[in-house]
């Protein structure tokens, strides 16, 4: 809850940043001084990249909190028993050590969402958070997909 509580309150600042610097865009954009006129194009360019992202990585914290939502109703989590540092984080040697066998459980079934997000919470363990968000993307897929295959909601 707290880093949806941090990740909101990131994205109100950001808007409010990116309502603030379109106006200064469209200043600029009036000035009638071609330097002054560029820097404002690129002033809006800049903003609507800067949204995107921001929906982009909101979207994808929205649905990576679904997944965790729904192993957490059907008990599929991994039971975290790591030594943790006095911030939190699991001690990363220990998680080295669990590691293997969720990179197992993914090769013995590459197609289940759940082991592909227990893999994303080992690689995060572990210390790896470029891997971690690839598998918990990857995991995203997978159950959209299941979702919408005829075979997922006939049971079979």
């Amino acid at each position: 809850m707290r880093n949806l509580v941090a990740a909101l309150v990131m994205a109100v600042l950001l808007a409010l940043y990116l309502v603030l610097v379109v106006q200064h865009a469209v200043v600029l954009l009036g000035t009638g001084v071609l330097a002054g006129q560029i820097e404002g194009v690129a002033l809006i360019v800049l903003p609507i990249v800067g949204a995107w992202a921001l929906a982009v990585e909101l979207l994808f914290g929205a649905r990576a909190q679904r997944l965790l939502r729904l192993m957490t109703e059907c008990g599929a989590l991994p039971v975290d028993d790591l030594p943790h540092r006095a911030s939190g984080r699991p001690v990363r040697a220990a998680a080295d050590v669990e590691f293997p066998k969720y990179q197992a459980e993914v090769e013995a079934a590459p197609d289940d969402w759940t082991r592909w997000y227990r893999l994303a919470l080992a690689y995060d363990a572990s210390g790896d958070r470029r891997r971690a968000r690839w598998a918990t993307r990857r995991a995203i897929r997978i159950e959209r997909a299941s979702r919408r295959s005829p075979a997922a909601r006939s049971g079979g």
